[in-house]
């Protein structure tokens, strides 16, 4: 199921309270560690600084530590810190995480191996389905059964517990997950499962799958119970220990953390629901974005996030960031993948970033990525050992990166070491009788720009699938680009999209922990319920809602603070009878009373036609319930500063020779980042240089900084 919702800061907290002293966000990478700091000073205004460290893995809170460090920030004088990492779903991929036991209802313990006939290749049958993340042995059953109504058919049965446990124990178990039949309805078996598991086992880490979902589906709220699990201990060891750091470290406020919707939450809740945490640095980038396209009067964006390890985008129409419950982990076409029932900002994430390797495949073909050379040992051109070609070398031997200020002057390109590993590549595809000595540069020449078409082919077929396989039109939108390898490939992408504008944030390469400190505090409650769309429904629709709201309340105060009032938005997922999936509608208070009825119908008519291009003459029926709740977390907004003369010369650094793939090699004109202000223009072929990111603008575009120091790039038809 998917889900389209207002941006968090809709207009109940389009102004919260702005708070001084500093603010940060810490967004933990697969390749580097982001810093971004708002000093917010209620006389002077907004100053933003921004620093990059290298990732370290396994202690990936020694990478926060040490970018907090070189920012010179005064842990002491933080008012606020909001974190995300992709440590979860690193865990998750890698499958580096809790040895989990499952407690099923009797029947069920092999739901998760009978799983979902969602063959990717429909065709092979020979295919296997992705091994569950608990074996058969470590899935236990215990009698007693809801009905869907949740009523109780069958009395819950405790007594097998104490030998459940006994085996868990001698089996090694580190962390149990529940999922009974019909808890979504009715959590009662559950909770009393997890009460006598407690007492039997203290201090063992339960996830209850009624805790995270209540919508239907058996495997799904199973499997996500299980990867819950399977992360939960070393999340929360990461968490605490982050935090404990920091403390020490002096900072006075606790960490929020950043959630996969695009909120924010408490430490305390996100390790005991870590799931919640899967695509929290992706996420924030997406309502970044979305922030800006309103900031600047683009509300349709298509955003571009291309950082060392992969790419990720998502569509925004009318200012909307859509979020998903339907989330797979390591789906692709050889695999059905796991599901994971959260709510998820609806993204399409490739293996494709700086540090993707490129490879020759059995068949002969150059392919880059998904594999990744990191930040240890990096691309060739680190001089830290790597011998693989990647993104970056292909990017640096072309000129489009900068040798002599390489990663910000913060590295030593190894131009021998790049040469080395684009002739590798080079001479494998290359035939005849040429001879190496002479035709050394022209092969590197030749395999970097294959590698950048792959590479660009790639991010492309990305975009088309956010945009154009779901019926929109990429000219429609305005494309936000943003990490250190967004801003690179955007121009050539939007090219040959034919999408009309790109747009480079001035904190481009540190984007997603500045869409961090602009998220407020919310909660998204899901869950099923199932009424005729009819007067008969209404009294029970709103009931239900009521529920999520008291809910929702109680989780935003008691891990922020009773004095929060959140604010509410209300969604149903609708559908004709008979089909199988609904689409989400926005339900408004007026909608629940029997004369309000007609006006969500005919909203739910127009909204299916507009997304399949017709509509049924059928009964319509309610098959779910979603409630957004947020709450000023204190964010504010930079204001805009006026436009300056549009001469640029001060802000060019120098030229130099660039190759820029399809569009040819040029003399380029060579600006500073940092020398670019409001009102300057420029037009390509051109170069802007930051710290942590460099835009590439293609012959014939055309730049103008605009008043909050973002690069408008127009481009040619």
């Amino acid at each position: 199921m998917t889900t389209s919702h207002p941006e968090p800061n809709s207009e109940p907290n389009s102004e919260p309270d702005r708070i001084g002293g500093v603010r940060i966000a810490t967004d933990v990478g697969g390749t580097f560690t982001d810093l971004v700091s708002f000093n917010l000073d209620p006389e002077t205004g907004v100053e933003i600084q921004m620093a990059k460290t290298a990732t370290t893995p396994p202690e990936f809170d020694q990478g926060v530590v040490d970018v907090i460090e070189q920012s010179g920030i005064d842990p002491a004088q933080v008012a606020m810190h909001v974190h995300g990492t992709t440590m979860v779903i690193n865990a998750l991929t890698e499958r580096k995480g809790a040895k989990v036991g499952l407690i099923a209802s009797a029947g069920f313990r092999d739901t998760l191996e009978i799983a979902r006939g969602n063959r990717p290749d429909f065709f092979n049958l020979d295919y296997v389905k992705p091994a569950p993340f608990v074996p058969r042995y470590l899935r236990r059953e215990v009698a007693g059964r809801l009905t869907y109504t949740g009523a109780e058919r069958q009395a819950l049965d405790l007594s097998a517990l104490p030998g459940i446990v006994d085996d868990f124990q001698a089996n090694g178990v580190e962390a149990v997950a529940l999922s009974l039949i019909h808890s979504w309805v009715n959590p009662d078996h559950e909770l009393r499962v997890r009460d006598e598991l407690q007492r039997l086992w203290p201090g063992v880490p339960i996830v209850v799958s009624s805790d995270i979902t209540r919508e239907w589906r058996e495997y799904e709220r199973a499997s996500t119970a299980v990867l819950s699990a399977f992360v939960q201990p070393v999340a929360e060891r990461y968490l605490r220990q982050l935090d404990t750091r920091l403390t020490q470290a002096g900072m006075p406020n606790e960490t929020l953390v950043m959630q996969s919707n695009g909120g924010v939450s408490s430490i305390a809740a996100m390790a005991s629901t870590p799931i919640a945490m899967i695509e929290s640095g992706p996420a924030s980038g997406m309502y970044g974005a979305a922030k800006v396209g309103r900031l600047i009067g683009e509300p349709n964006v298509l955003a571009l996030d291309i950082g060392g390890t992969t790419a990720k985008c998502s569509l925004i129409q009318d200012g909307d960031v859509r979020v998903m419950t339907d989330y797979w982990i390591g789906r692709s076409n050889s695999s059905a993948g796991y599901p994971a029932m959260i709510p998820v900002v609806d993204l399409v994430e490739i293996g494709n970033g700086g540090g993707s390797i490129a490879n020759i495949d059995e068949s002969g073909k150059l392919r880059v990525g998904p594999q990744s050379a990191g930040a240890v040992p990096g691309p060739a051109a680190y001089g830290n050992g790597g011998t693989d070609a990647t993104t970056t070398d292909a990017n640096l031997w072309l000129g489009r990166i900068s040798a002599e200020d390489f990663c910000g002057g913060t590295i030593q390109a190894d131009m021998e070491a790049t040469e080395q590993a684009l002739g590798a590549i080079g001479r494998t595809l290359t035939t005849g009788d040429a001879n190496p000595a002479a035709a050394a540069r022209g092969i590197a020449d030749a395999a970097a720009r294959g590698i950048l078409r792959i590479a660009n082919n790639n991010m492309i077929n990305a975009l088309k699938m956010v945009s154009i396989n779901r019926g929109h039109d990429p000219r429609d939108f305005t494309m936000v680009a943003f990490g250190g390898g967004g801003p690179m490939h955007a121009v050539a992408l939007a090219k040959e999209l034919q999408v009309r504008r790109v747009v480079v944030p001035a904190a481009a390469s540190v984007f997603s922990a500045w869409g961090m400190i602009m998220s407020d505090l919310r909660r998204d409650l899901f869950a099923t319920a199932l009424y005729d769309l009819e007067e008969t429904s209404v009294d029970a629709i709103a009931t239900a809602l009521n529920e999520l709201q008291q809910r929702a309340s109680t989780a935003i105060r008691s891990d922020i603070g009773p004095e929060i009032t959140p604010t509410f938005q209300w969604f149903g997922n609708l559908r004709y009878q008979g089909q199988e999936h609904a689409t989400e509608v926005a339900i408004e208070p007026e909608d629940l009373n029997p004369n309000g009825l007609g006006a969500l119908q005919d909203r739910f008519r127009n909204q299916f036609e507009a997304e399949y291009t017709y509509r049924l003459e059928l009964p319509i029926e309610i098959v779910g319930l979603h409630l957004v709740a947020t709450a000023p977390s204190g964010s504010t907004l930079p204001e805009p500063s006026p436009l300056g003369d549009p001469d640029s010369t001060s802000a060019k650094t120098g030229s130099r020779h660039v190759d820029f793939a399809e569009d040819g090699a040029h003399e380029t004109d060579i600006f500073a980042l940092d020398l670019l202000i409001p009102g300057m223009r420029f037009a390509g072929p051109a170069i802007a240089e930051g710290a942590g990111t460099t835009v590439v603008v293609n012959p014939g575009a055309s730049v103008t900084v605009d008043g909050f120091n973002n690069l408008i790039i127009d481009v040619p038809a």
